[in-house]
């Protein structure tokens, strides 16, 4: 059994870390994939201008990723497979195949808890103007909501709906799979300390040259306030909370992570952490418990060596699965 790993309790998000005159550490954010996008290196050789090499590479990953995955550009490929499968198999490049496999692995695992088909009613939100589906529309369009009418051919690399009310979104699982890209593309240019994250998702490359990082998980209703603080290095870890995308409406709260059993807003969760290997894996997961709850969350995570979570529940109670440990009163 590996160690379990220490929290800290407090309130400061640490993950910046602040440039000294002897350290050739650089930072930058920008916005991509819908999100706040950063990035810090350790640069051993060749200072700014290899840092900026470095962001340049990151940044070119996103925007690629976001040209073949985002539901909101008519060219991508996500949007031709929305267009096109209802009616013909269609067949797509290795690389978005193989991410649909996953997402359909996790769709597995959880019973439908996690499926990329939510957006056949998800589509029909929009929290910037603060509307919502009819009962008419989350009627007609909820036997949609099945990954199961999802049909794959790992030969023909072609992806086929067997229901034409069908319509994916890659929102559970893309940008973590974006942030593993971009780490990988870093390592390839020699870095071998760093961080990349995307909105709530990020991958510490080994420690920040000599400690751990600080991660700070977010209070889902207190601003500028965390829950937890986490010493972690080389590993992922995705949040999922119900204050990133969401409006209210008679006093309730209408958030982006939807329930594959309602085609409403999940309600089991206020924010779910997932610590793993890789994002692309806490990134899904991380929407998975959300929607679960608690209990059927906790009881998912431990049949996953490896994984690790850190749960609020809708009553604002911490719940940890056991490699974790709570905090200590400080």
């Amino acid at each position: 059994m590996k160690k379990p790993l220490a929290l800290i309790s407090g309130v400061l998000l640490l993950t910046s870390f602040v440039q000294s005159a002897s350290a050739e550490w650089f930072s930058k954010d920008w916005n991509g994939m819908g999100t706040k996008i950063r990035a810090e290196v350790w640069v051993d050789e060749g200072g700014s201008v290899a840092a900026e090499k470095a962001f340049t590479a990151v940044d070119q990953e996103f925007d690629r990723l976001e040209a073949l995955m985002s539901v909101y550009i008519d060219s991508s490929e996500v949007s031709k497979v929305n267009r096109l499968a209802a009616k013909q198999a269609v067949v797509i490049t290795p690389e978005l195949f193989h991410l649909i496999e996953k997402a359909q692995r996790v769709s597995e695992l959880s019973g439908g808890a996690f499926d990329i088909t939510f957006a056949s009613i998800g589509k029909y939100y929009n929290y910037r103007e603060g509307l919502e589906p009819d009962a008419r529309q989350i009627e007609e369009n909820l036997p949609a909501i099945n990954y199961r009418w999802i049909e794959m051919d790992p030969a023909a690399l072609s992806i086929h709906f067997k229901d034409p009310r069908v319509t994916i979104d890659l929102g559970g699982i893309a940008k973590g799979y974006a942030v593993d890209k971009a780490i990988e593309k870093l390592a390839g240019l020699g870095i071998q300390y760093a961080l990349v994250s995307a909105g709530g998702d990020s991958r510490l490359m080994g420690d920040k040259h000599g400690r751990p990082w600080i991660v700070g998980v977010k209070d889902p209703r207190l601003e500028d306030k965390n829950a937890v603080l986490i010493p972690l290095e080389n590993t992922a870890i995705s949040t999922s909370g119900d204050y990133e995308r969401f409006f209210m409406h008679d006093g309730v709260r209408v958030h982006h992570i939807i329930s594959p059993k309602t085609g409403k807003s999940a309600e089991e969760s206020q924010s779910v952490t997932i610590i793993g290997p890789d994002a692309t894996t806490t990134d899904a997961l991380s929407t998975t418990v959300f929607i679960l709850g608690a209990e059927k969350g906790l009881e998912l995570i431990e049949k996953l060596p490896g994984i690790d979570a850190i749960i609020i529940d809708r009553n604002r109670k911490m719940h940890y699965s056991s490699e974790l440990q709570p905090p200590t009163a400080e």
